[in-house]
């Protein structure tokens, strides 16, 4: 029989332990407040990703090789200060510390961090993290609620699984750049990496899932992304027509292959994107820009026939197009049921005043930068906050306080560690 007093003080501690639960998974502030992610990624897709789960409240410790750190540390100019404007751009709300995984005390504090994370983010070469003895099955034996993401270029598996993965490469092999691009020209790489993008999104996305599974489960697990298959994933329509109808995909340049008139004009000034998704929508067109004669053209009467004879009809509309500037057909278009808009330098996005509505540009301090301009999150949530916390920081910048305040190491044993080459 349990006395008074023993059951009080089982009571008190599963109090206890109760309140510690719901300070670290149902915070009102954050949706994510509480939540430990190790990341061991650099470059851009991991990165991406684990910036979306600090933007949402997760506590990020970015784990970078001493002295040198992330890659995308030197990826400049534009720098600020020591460090470049891409770092910059997807390393917000994370704490960087340095450490040498090669090492024997590095690793071992890899381990250590690993036993109190909810979530590991990794993006090295299949079979590396394994040598380091810091694979998945590794870490699951001293920590079985670990939700371990790995973000490979091809697959952890497979032919080309030892291949380092780039976004360029991805989007080649994945048939991305074969459908960008002028009609009559040489293929194209979008202007920024969308394949590292999407692997990030797609990588986070998992990650949201495997972190609701385990409060059904009480168990981590492992997830496994990569850029080819991500790519390959995001043909969406152009695959299905391959796959269902066989039919092979080309370059359009801003144009659609299924959807006409679906495209840029130039202007007498600029470009403007115009589309007619609809019979409605291309009477409309016809109508606002003088042209109304053309929507009841027999040739034209059905999306399937603009399509049909597309050439024919985008000369028209690519003469009429260029007699006004964009400011000239914006304000003709006014409140027009038709989709519309200007081709933007970046100059003319961060001053559209739909963008400075959304504030999508946000400030914040850094410690040897100044005040640093991001572009912040582009998801509103009405019950809890995603938002940029931390600025993206200098190298090792919390690498002595995170081994102080998490691993309990003292002042001395850091110093060893440091003097030996294990941090930075």
């Amino acid at each position: 029989m349990f006395s008074k007093f023993q059951i009080a003080l089982t009571y008190k501690k599963v109090i206890r332990q109760t309140e510690i639960a719901c300070a670290r998974y149902c915070s009102s502030g954050d949706a994510l407040s509480g939540v430990k992610v190790l990341d061991l990624s650099r470059v851009l897709a991991g990165p991406y990703c684990t910036q979306i789960l600090g933007d949402l409240g997760a506590d990020i410790l970015k784990i970078e090789r001493p002295k040198v750190g992330d890659d995308t540390r030197s990826w400049g100019p534009p720098f600020l200060g020591n460090t470049s404007a891409y770092f910059m751009s997807i390393n917000r709300n994370k704490k960087s510390v340095c450490v040498d995984l090669k090492s024997m005390h590095g690793k071992d504090i890899i381990k250590q961090l690993a036993k109190q994370s909810d979530v590991l983010v990794e993006n090295y070469l299949p079979g590396k993290m394994e040598e380091y003895g810091l694979g998945y099955e590794d870490l699951k034996t001293i920590n079985p609620q670990l939700i371990y993401c790995s973000i490979t270029g091809y697959g952890s598996t497979g032919p080309y699984a030892t291949r380092p993965g780039y976004d360029v490469i991805a989007s080649s092999m994945g048939g991305l750049i074969h459908v960008t691009g002028p009609e009559d020209g040489a293929p194209c790489k979008t202007g920024v990496a969308l394949t590292d993008l999407a692997t990030g999104l797609y990588a986070h996305g998992a990650i949201m899932a495997a972190l609701f599974q385990r409060q059904k489960t009480g168990t981590g697990q492992r997830i496994s992304t990569n850029l080819l298959s991500t790519q390959v994933s995001c043909l969406v329509n152009l695959g299905a027509n391959y796959l269902m109808a066989g039919q092979e995909a080309k370059r359009w340049g801003t144009a659609h292959e299924s959807i006409v008139p679906y495209q840029a004009f130039a202007t007498s000034d600029g470009y403007l994107t115009v589309g007619g998704g609809n019979d409605r929508q291309f009477r409309e067109l016809c109508q606002r820009i003088g042209r109304s004669e053309l929507s009841s053209d027999p040739k034209y009467l059905t999306n399937a026939l603009r399509v049909k004879n597309r050439r024919e009809l985008i000369d028209e509309l690519t003469k009429v197009m260029a007699t006004k500037t964009n400011a000239e057909w914006t304000e003709i278009f006014y409140e027009a049921n038709f989709p519309y808009g200007p081709i933007n330098s970046l100059s003319q996005v961060f001053i559209d005043p739909q963008v400075k509505h959304n504030r999508m540009v946000q400030e914040i301090e850094h410690p040897t930068a100044g005040t640093l301009k991001l572009v912040g999150p582009p998801v509103e949530f009405s019950g809890s906050g995603n938002r940029i916390r931390l600025p993206p920081p200098e190298l090792g910048q919390h690498t002595e306080s995170v081994l102080q305040d998490r691993l309990g190491y003292s002042l001395s044993q850091i110093q060893q560690l440091r003097a030996s080459g294990v941090i930075n």
